[in-house]
């Protein structure tokens, strides 16, 4: 019990796709067949009463409010007051469309009712709408409500659906006050800590702007114990540490390959103290020998391939820091031959083909 207590906790695909959907507005494909119906905005529009109830909006706003007990119990009205792009839990509810959702922000009417709704179920849990931006602070009655929202994890869905209704009919930025508030309250005072899985699992997440979500997970990462069991952003002294680990790889390899570079300075000479116009018969000669004898190099590069696998065996044998300096030889030896071949453009495609494609030679003579 105490490990699976401490346990780590998971992140959920469903709610990670769920809202990836929301956030990149789930397209509807059913617009073109209710495009006539509206019957959200006519519910709000206190024209047709929800199902399965029949209770009118008008009702609800005013006789439903402060009855703790039925907006508790009752599991069908949540979906008519906070409608969403997506099928909820009653069916008798009708999903909205990218029109009507349109219609209902012209309906100062409707709109009106909307807020009401809000400021209705925010005082059920506990919290109150202090200004018309979305800022929200705690209520008369918060000390018996958050222990009733700590303990009716329930809630938290209808919290994920309010938020989301809110982004649908034009109020996104009362999202990220509430969701704040939430997470202090949480995290912070703890007054409801039970909620802060959901609230970074879901409410976060359904803001759309991504500065906005990211400041929130700073802030709960500030403030999440343990902090080694957040999960919804890397820890900083991980990225860190991982910096730390490349560079100190990378450096040895760096002080090596300089290193080596010193010592073989001595043999550049033999590939660079001849004449132009030695280097030039050189090039010409290659040239010759290279369009006459290509069937000749593919026997020269199998030998060369055995030569290359003997010497392999031979440095297995040998010490670690010789098989290392035989690795930067290959490499320098390479680049001497790119150097010696930048005298011809077709030259340099020539001995690409002919030798650059074993990484296993080692002696430059052969290639040549």
């Amino acid at each position: 019990d105490g490990t699976e207590l401490t346990a780590k906790p998971k992140r959920s695909f469903y709610a990670a796709r769920d809202l990836y959907k929301y956030r990149h507005q789930y397209p509807n494909f059913k617009d073109l067949r209710y495009q006539n119906d509206l019957c959200n905005l006519r519910f709000y529009k206190n024209k047709i009463p929800f199902k399965p109830d029949g209770v009118y909006i008008e009702e609800v706003l005013n006789k439903w409010k402060g009855d703790y007990e039925k907006l508790e119990h009752n599991h069908t009205y949540i979906q008519w007051l906070f409608p969403l792009r997506e099928q909820g839990l009653n069916f008798y509810a009708k999903e909205l469309t990218t029109y009507e959702i349109e219609e209902f922000k012209k309906t100062k009417e409707a709109i009106r009712r909307f807020l009401l709704a809000y400021k209705m179920m925010l005082e059920f849990f506990g919290i109150k709408l202090i200004d018309k931006t979305g800022n929200v602070a705690r209520a008369a009655n918060w000390q018996e409500r958050f222990q009733h929202l700590n303990e009716s994890q329930h809630n938290y869905l209808r919290i994920t659906r309010i938020l989301k209704s809110l982004g649908e009919l034009g109020y996104e930025s009362f999202k990220s006050p509430l969701v704040k508030f939430i997470l202090h309250e949480a995290l912070v005072e703890d007054t409801i800590p039970n909620i802060k899985q959901s609230a970074l699992e879901y409410f976060v997440y359904t803001i759309r702007d991504r500065r906005e979500r990211r400041k929130l997970l700073r802030f709960a990462q500030q403030h999440y114990m343990p902090s080694e069991h957040f999960i919804w952003g890397p820890p900083r002294k991980q990225k860190s540490e991982g910096s730390k680990t490349n560079k100190k790889t990378a450096s040895p390899i760096s002080i090596h390959n300089s290193y080596i570079s010193k010592h073989k300075k001595p043999k550049e000479p033999k590939s660079t103290s001849a004449s132009g116009s030695s280097a030039g018969k050189a090039t010409e000669e290659r040239k010759v020998e290279l369009r006459k004898n290509r069937e000749e190099n593919d026997q020269d590069e199998e030998e060369m391939n055995f030569d290359a696998v003997r010497q392999n065996n031979s440095e297995k044998n040998s010490d670690t820091d010789t098989g290392q300096l035989s690795k930067s030889e290959e490499i320098h030896d390479t680049s001497d031959r790119k150097e010696d071949a930048s005298h011809s453009k077709k030259d340099d495609e020539n001995l690409n083909k002919d030798c650059g494609n074993h990484p296993g030679t080692i002696e430059k003579d052969l290639c040549d």
